[in-house]
């Protein structure tokens, strides 16, 4: 039952408390793994044991929590590219900017099915946003000539998780991307390595 104690709005320094909680969970979990105890997440965002569990009572709402942090702040950054001069630019980075980051988030994801939690269900609204704002910047690019006009969004999101999933468990590394690049270009690959970068 929800009290309302529980539906007042967080003080500026509880906010400030869950931020640092939530991005220090996330360098622990990309380095050390989802099994990293939330002793550790306490120790390095600088507070309490007791400071995560008024937050994030059980691990499963911490990594939930995480998960929705990751691709809100992607949405945001995405969205924050839409009016960016070079479109192809902006498109390829972000795209590569959401795998370099890929390692924690299908950490999560493979925890949170392990606990018996749906991780699209959990992430409510921040999937669905990050997809319409990629589909933003992949609607920029092709219309700037700088992707291939035959890519849907969902088709870029099947691409994404594919590459996300091979960098978490085989390394994909640059070349790959590069792969991946100039399969998307609407330009014709340099036989010689030129192309779009993957950096």
């Amino acid at each position: 039952m929800t009290t309302s104690a529980s539906r007042r709005p967080l003080r500026a320094d509880a906010l400030r408390n869950r931020a640092k909680v939530l991005a220090a969970a996330e360098e622990v979990f990309a380095v050390q793994g989802t099994s990293a105890s939330t002793d550790e997440v306490a120790r390095r965002a600088g507070v309490g044991i007791g400071t995560v569990f008024r937050h994030f009572p059980t691990k499963e709402s911490l990594l939930e929590a995480v998960l929705v942090a990751l691709l809100e702040r992607l949405a945001e950054e995405a969205e924050g590219l839409r009016s960016a001069d070079d479109a192809g630019a902006a498109f390829f980075g972000f795209f590569a900017r959401v795998v370099s980051r890929a390692k924690v988030k299908q950490a999560v994801t493979e925890a949170l099915a392990e606990a018996g939690v749906d991780a699209h269900d959990r992430a409510g609204t921040a999937g669905p946003g990050l997809k319409a704002a990629l589909g933003v910047l992949l609607a920029r690019a092709q219309a700037a000539g700088a992707v291939r006009a035959d890519v849907s969004a969902g088709e870029v999101m099947a691409l994404l998780a594919g590459l996300c999933y091979a960098t978490e468990r085989a390394g994909a590394d640059e070349g790959v991307l590069r792969v991946v690049f100039d399969g998307l270009s609407a330009r014709r690959a340099d036989p010689r390595g030129a192309g779009p970068s993957a950096t």
